[in-house]
């Protein structure tokens, strides 16, 4: 079953044009289309729409209320002065009241300052996690490309190999028949050739995985389409300077702003359970109207409207909480300050850890590359003395595993160290680099 798929999925494919790529359009791409990248946009406004004069309580309410009421009774009553009882029945009384009314509160001990400020805040915390999700995407999209231009050499090199082994069989099965060459030699021959070929059509699938999270990346609803991307080998950048990217860490990553943004919303937590230690003050007006309607009360009928307005002033002077609440926030704050701390150290270790890992690699792709240089002039001699009968078949496979494995190492040395550069990017704050 999937064999047929991976056949039909290879139909599609080469029924559809390729769809050629640099870095920098597949970011573009991706920015645009991603799911991800919008739902974190769209939470990002709703932080900004958060940010009112309202939300914080700075503007008072306006409340236009209405209402109807109706009573339905009996009563019994025995008159003090002639001892006669008095009883009405079923007896309906009508209420009709409006109004409008507005509430203010004037001052509450700096509370609604600080919560306009915590909003700003939470502002700035959603631009600061909107840009982490786009700098984590951003960075897993630039190694997910460079790992389909890996594999895609990968693929390229092991054709290759299927290339060397198919024109070695050819020559041993002409000496083989001609008694050249023994049986042995003839059947290590096509062993060889079925062992790389074998290995040709599993990186045809692995290729085919990359391609598939490319174009889900991208938000393309053909997650087959046919990718070819411009670059067509892996170049580390090789000019990183450790002292940039440290200073760059320290201004500009943005794990560390959203732990300076804790600190000060604790901060401002802090503040306002000390506003509780201030007065309120709280106006309040409206006008309002009553009509009301009896069946038995001297009057028939009363109408009642007019307008009022209200201040009050009000101290809180002990609610049992305010001395632990006190206590929490100055915590809180420590802690957010420890948890700042801890997270530089972490980075700075982790900086560290990829800039050794970044210069060992570089040092890695000189000397892979110096060693697939020998390997291939190996694999040359070893064809010519294999041609002349010199050497049997198993030193000659040798040669040629020697020249796959140099090419894999190099191959691996060069993804690696691009994998370190795009985390040291990430760690610096600039891995906005990649979208110029």
């Amino acid at each position: 079953m999937r064999n047929i798929l991976l056949g039909i999925l290879a139909i599609i494919s080469v029924s559809l044009p390729a769809q050629e790529l640099t870095l920098k359009s597949c970011i573009d791409t991706c920015l645009q289309k991603n799911f991800s990248l919008r739902i974190s946009r769209n939470e990002l406004q709703i932080a900004k729409n958060n940010v009112t004069l309202a939300n914080a309580g700075y503007l008072p309410t306006l409340d236009l209320k209405a209402g109807y009421n109706a009573d339905l009774t009996s009563s019994s009553g025995k008159l003090r002065s002639t001892g006669n009882t008095e009883s009405s029945y079923n007896s309906l009384d009508h209420s009709l009241n409006a109004g409008i009314n507005l509430d203010w509160t004037i001052f509450d001990g700096f509370n609604i300052s600080t919560t306009y400020k915590q909003l700003k805040e939470f502002e700035l915390m959603g631009e600061a996690n909107t840009r982490l999700v786009l700098e984590e995407f951003v960075a897993d999209l630039i190694a997910e490309y460079y790992n389909f231009v890996q594999q895609r050499c990968r693929l390229e090199n092991y054709y290759n190999a299927v290339q060397l082994s198919k024109e070695r069989l050819r020559v041993v099965e002409e000496r083989y028949n001609i008694g050249n060459f023994s049986r042995l030699d003839y059947q290590q021959a096509k062993v060889d050739f079925y062992a790389d070929s074998a290995k040709y059509i599993k990186q045809q699938e692995v290729v085919l995985s990359s391609r598939i999270a490319l174009n889900e990346m991208m938000a393309n609803e053909a997650v087959y389409t046919p990718i070819e991307t411009k670059e067509k080998d892996i170049e580390a950048d090789a000019t990183l300077l450790f002292a940039d990217l440290w200073n760059n860490m320290l201004e500009k990553n943005t794990n560390l702003k959203l732990a300076e943004s804790d600190r000060r919303l604790s901060e401002m937590d802090y503040k306002k359970v000390l506003s509780r230690n201030y007065p309120y003050v709280k106006f309040n007006t409206g006008y309002n109207y009553t009509f009301s309607k009896y069946d038995t009360n001297s009057y028939t009928r009363r109408s009642n409207w007019g307008g009022s307005a209200g201040i009050t002033v009000g101290f809180n002077l002990w609610d049992g909480n305010r001395k632990r609440e006190k206590k929490n926030a100055r915590i809180k704050i420590e802690n957010a300050k420890l948890e700042r701390d801890r997270l530089e150290l972490a980075l700075k270790a982790e900086l560290g850890n990829l800039w050794q890992a970044y210069q060992n690699n570089l040092q890695l792709i000189k000397l892979e590359k110096e060693n697939v240089i020998t390997a291939r002039e190996n694999h040359e001699i070893a064809i010519e003395r294999h041609m002349l009968g010199d050497i049997s078949g198993i030193e000659m496979r040798e040669a040629q595993q020697s020249l796959i494995e140099a090419e894999e190492r190099l191959l691996s040395a060069k993804f690696q160290t691009k994998l370190c550069e795009i985390s040291l990017r990430l760690i610096s704050g600039d891995i906005d680099i990649y979208m110029k």
